[in-house]
């Protein structure tokens, strides 16, 4: 294996090496990295010709890593964690509040909660630019995917600083048309008649629900989707009857919607807003990260000074 070879733009072909072994496929890679699919090819096949190796076969459902892909995996994440902690140590020496902060957020917490909070914080400092990644995943702080995430589930990982937010409550809603012409629902065969909007497959929301002796199936939906957006919008649209945040529900433009059967179904996501602790003190990520934590705790209506809890595990801000 030839490694002789220069050094100082290796690491661009080494970050898409990375970023095709997380996503399985150069489309994700480019995605990821925010580059062009033909890129992220050509620095793979840079990486391979200098190396003398092929890293990745194709496969029907993308590339499939090779045993020597699969042996470098480790020391592609250590450059990845040294080059994160590089920028880290560089953010922390200046006290401006500019620059690029990445923030991760479910996908419904991310498209209709967050960005009037943004837009305030970008109003307050208009060097600051930020950017945004729905995604329902959680997203690797410790590997710099992002610099902040609002999460709905509780940090396990160290060296995380995590401020507890509240539990955004989940109920059954739908548009007044949708309950026009039927008896207001008492139970969940009478939403069933009218129509219910599920999931396909299973998810945190009806584990929870089984939790609390309701069982739900995607047999009983008479609309399905796995995406939080396209179910919010169903409601929205009159589709049926399904499941959106409490605090959502009446918010402008679009018409409230009325809950129903709220002392039967509800759901609560508790939410936290985590960064890495070496951020700390970089100012431009603390700014976004207080300016979060003020925005959704006035989207849950709690005061923000009584937002805080100690964590065991993650560090609170």
């Amino acid at each position: 294996m030839s490694m002789d070879f220069a050094a100082e733009d290796d690491w661009e072909r080494h970050r898409a090496f990375l970023a095709v072994l997380r996503e399985g496929s150069l489309a994700g890679a480019a995605r990821s990295l925010d580059l062009a699919h033909p890129t992220v090819r050509r620095r793979i096949a840079e990486l391979e010709q200098r190396l003398g190796v092929t890293l990745f076969t194709r496969a029907p459902d993308g590339l499939r890593p090779t045993d020597v892909a699969l042996s470098l995996r480790d020391p592609a994440e250590a450059m990845a964690l040294a080059a994160a902690a590089f920028t880290r140590t560089a953010q922390t020496r200046s006290g401006e509040i500019a620059g690029l902060v990445r923030v991760s957020a479910s996908d419904i917490i991310a498209v209709e909660v967050l960005p009037p909070v943004i837009a305030e914080l970008r109003r307050s400092h208009p060097a600051l630019n930020i950017a945004l990644s729905p995604s329902n995943r959680n997203e690797d702080l410790l590997r710099r995917e992002a610099d902040i995430a609002v999460r709905m589930v509780r940090p396990a990982q160290d060296a995380l600083v995590a401020r507890y937010i509240g539990a955004i409550e989940l109920g059954l809603h739908a548009r007044a048309e949708v309950l026009d012409g039927h008896r207001f629902p008492e139970t969940l065969d009478d939403v069933r008649a009218i129509g219910l909007i599920g999931v396909e497959t299973d998810n945190a929301v009806l584990r929870g629900l089984r939790a609390q002796g309701i069982t739900l199936s995607s047999a009983d939906f008479t609309f399905r989707t796995d995406s939080d957006l396209a179910q919010l919008t169903a409601i929205r649209a009159g589709v049926g009857i399904g499941v959106c945040q409490v605090p959502l529900a009446a918010r402008p433009p679009h018409p409230p919607l009325i809950r129903v059967l709220p002392e039967i179904f509800s759901v609560d996501l508790d939410t936290w807003v985590v960064m890495h602790e070496d951020l700390r003190t970089s100012a431009p990520v603390r700014a976004a990260f207080d300016a979060l934590v003020v925005g959704l705790n006035a989207y849950l209506a709690q005061p923000s000074d009584a937002a805080s809890i100690a964590v065991a595990a993650p560090r609170n801000a």
